[in-house]
């Protein structure tokens, strides 16, 4: 049996993107659970990490709309990050826990709200890309640069947004934590939408308005547990090169020198499979032996068993 650390995608939290509504997100989580218990069922060792795009958005618009409307402060960017990481993690220990029950699997769980160190000189905090938060007007960025020092950019003709930078994780601070949780035999959830980043600093821990790629933070939690698989799970069954097009193909397996020819041509997009396939090529490459596979929440079983998804090695 594995250990496996098993990133969770949007769609897992979120399955119908109109339904925005706590009862709407628990009900995606339970759906999830079905899958996550089926591989501890099986005798794998679980870690979960997880996206966090849609709730995180959700409870940084509030709070610009509570301040537009009565002028209340906006939460910092940290703050709605570790926020999100809390009632997700809610809505995964209840579902997961009761179908443990259901299953009579005797396991606690637990979600550790993770902080991830950047480098503060990380290139992408001059070049901030990541769109977070409400759609607005001209004149209201132009106001939410003035009274707040937003990076507000035009998305796609649907009006103006924030965007915040994307640096790369370095180092998991709760590690000593989550070790010793997984080490007792716990089911753990960390890293939630790729961790609060924060900057180390001569006075300590600095929270920074950012957003890591929750990928590559689970490739850094795998690294830490001394996982034997990271699964991505996400949308579709398969990577894919010439995507959507007539000539496109499943691919079952690569290699990391076939990952990296597909990039150089373009095959995957950024911000979506782009930087899953470069989560698994660190993963891959970190030690002989490991392997990554990126496939559907619904096939995630048949995938662990060779049937589906699409497996990388070095």
């Amino acid at each position: 049996m594995a250990r496996i650390v098993v990133a969770l995608g949007g769609n897992a939290l979120q399955a119908d993107p109109k339904d925005i509504s706590a009862q709407g997100q628990y009900d995606s989580a339970r759906l999830t659970a079905h899958t996550i218990v089926k591989l501890i069922k099986q005798g794998h060792q679980v870690i979960i990490a997880h996206g966090n795009g849609p709730q995180v958005g959700q409870i940084i618009s509030t709070y610009e709309t509570a301040a537009r409307s009565d002028g209340n402060p906006v939460m910092p960017l940290p703050e709605c990050g570790s926020m999100s990481q809390g009632y997700i993690g809610y809505h995964l220990q209840q579902a997961i826990g009761d179908e443990m029950a259901k299953n009579g699997i005797d396991k606690s769980i637990a979600t550790v709200v993770t902080q991830v160190v950047v480098d503060g000189s990380d290139p992408a905090f001059k070049n901030p890309t990541k769109p977070i938060g409400s759609f607005y007007s001209k004149e209201e960025a132009e106001g939410l640069v003035r009274d707040y020092g937003y990076v507000m950019k035009e998305d796609a003709g649907r009006g103006y947004r924030r965007v915040v930078p994307s640096p790369m994780p370095k180092k998991i601070v709760e590690d000593d934590i989550i070790r010793t949780l997984i080490q007792a035999g716990h089911v753990v959830i960390s890293c939630g939408g790729g961790g609060v980043p924060v900057i180390q600093d001569e006075d300590g821990l600095k929270g920074v308005a950012a957003v890591i790629d929750k990928d590559l933070a689970s490739e850094k939690l795998a690294e830490l547990v001394d996982s034997d698989i990271l699964m991505i799970l996400t949308t579709v069954e398969k990577v894919s090169i010439n995507y959507k097009k007539p000539n496109q193909r499943d691919l079952d397996s690569m290699t990391v020198p076939e990952c990296e020819r597909y990039i150089g041509e373009g095959q995957f997009a950024p911000g979506s499979m782009l930087p899953k396939v470069q989560a698994a090529m660190m993963f891959a490459k970190s030690r002989p032996g490991r392997r990554v596979i990126i496939t559907s929440l619904e096939r995630a079983e048949d995938a662990i068993e060779g049937r589906t998804g699409t497996v990388i090695t070095m």
